[in-house]
């Protein structure tokens, strides 16, 4: 694997390693979260919260207090990884059974954004990612908002992708088995919106009808 870091060369299955940008990149735009962990204090630390991509960078956001926003802004090493489970693998033994999956672990470090309209964009292709095409539909965030949140990036460099798809993988002997194998499909969807109390009488905005 010329030109891939040590680090992201799986040790094991690594027949199932991908390493195409944008592979990656849409694994990425479809998961809400990732979980970042890093060490302090010689202890280790694991920390889920949500992101967007932009191009060849991860954007996340936290409060000026938060612990764990400064400790990154320092530039500290990071592991940060994202998983998308698509199936359970029903085998005819549990020694087989598995799961289908897209998974991404990315190494990088932090970097503070200091430029008043990349911040900006940022918390914009956040807003939209989590709510697609609310940005404009709200009201406009605040000056004091912004000084209070830390927007931070974290270079896609050292990326790789891992996935399993298909059926159970079962030994020769076992096929004959009148055990039942296959899939169970899993599923993360967005539902119908529910109105809060302030909003009973708000007609649901287009951007939330799709």
């Amino acid at each position: 694997m010329k030109g891939i870091p040590e680090n992201l060369v799986p040790s094991r299955l690594a027949k199932r390693a991908n390493y195409d940008q944008e592979v990656i990149y849409s694994i990425l735009d479809e998961a809400l979260y990732c979980t970042i962990s890093y060490v302090y204090e010689g202890k280790p630390y694991s920390i889920p919260t949500g992101f967007v991509r932009y191009e060849d960078k991860i954007y996340i956001h936290g409060s000026v207090g938060s612990h764990f926003i400064l400790e990154l802004a320092k530039g500290i090493p990071v592991c940060i990884t994202v998983t998308l489970m698509d199936a359970i693998v029903v085998a005819k033994s549990a020694f087989h059974h598995s799961m289908n999956y897209r998974s991404v672990v990315i190494f990088s470090q932090g970097e503070k954004i200091e430029d008043a309209q990349l911040k900006w964009d940022a918390f914009e292709w956040f807003t939209n990612k989590m709510v697609p095409g609310s940005w404009d539909y709200l009201r406009t965030m605040k000056d004091s908002e912004v000084k209070k949140t830390i927007a931070m990036a974290f270079s896609l460099k050292e990326a790789s992708a891992k996935i399993r798809t298909g059926m159970p993988m079962d030994e020769k002997e076992d096929e004959p088995l009148p055990i039942w194998s296959g899939l169970i499909p899993l599923e993360q969807r967005r539902k119908a919106p529910i109105s809060d109390e302030l909003s009973l009488n708000i007609p649901l905005p287009p951007h939330l009808q799709a």
